[in-house]
């Protein structure tokens, strides 16, 4: 007599094992089943590169158990005292960023010091943008950063959640 069951059992060495072969399902995420929520991280006084790599993965929504590559499944961010994060060594002064005006011989350098005296919150949003996808998926994840010099930000009507950065670095 055969019994269609969903359990299976193998044995490795002397142990048997038995196994629910239904229980194990990869669950994709789509744009339905998506929780996104409002996060509020401060970076006061932090490096910049540690800084962006948590955040670009809060943005991708690496920190989830139901994490698609391929969907916008992250959560939207909020980073505040964006202007006081902290670059080592010589960065400052060595550190280009590189853009082009479109016109012939409009390649423009400036520093780190430069860009941040310019608008003190481009290092964070450069930083995170180059740890994001270069496509579609990219420049909608980049929508849900928001980045603010000082300790105020005008998301309180989300209400963010404020987490600990220092647990993730």
């Amino acid at each position: 007599m055969y019994i269609c069951s969903p359990l299976k059992q193998f044995s490795i060495g002397d142990k048997l094992y038995i196994v629910n072969t239904l229980s194990y399902k990869t669950v994709s995420a789509n744009a339905n089943t998506v929780n996104k929520e409002w996060v509020v991280l401060d970076v006061k006084d932090l490096p910049l590169g540690r800084v962006a790599t948590v955040i670009a993965n809060f943005l991708r929504g690496k920190y989830k158990t139901n994490y698609t590559p391929h969907v916008d499944c992250g959560d939207n961010v909020i980073v505040v005292n964006a202007a006081t994060v902290t670059l080592s060594g010589n960065k400052w002064e060595q550190k280009e960023y590189v853009r082009h005006t479109g016109y012939p011989g409009g390649q423009r350098i400036l520093n780190a010091t430069q860009l941040h005296n310019k608008k003190d919150t481009r290092l964070v949003e450069n930083a995170v943008r180059g740890m994001l996808p270069k496509n579609k998926l990219g420049a909608d994840l980049f929508r849900n950063l928001r980045v603010y010099a000082g300790a105020e930000h005008s998301q309180e009507a989300q209400n963010p959640k404020t987490i600990n950065i220092n647990d993730f670095l």
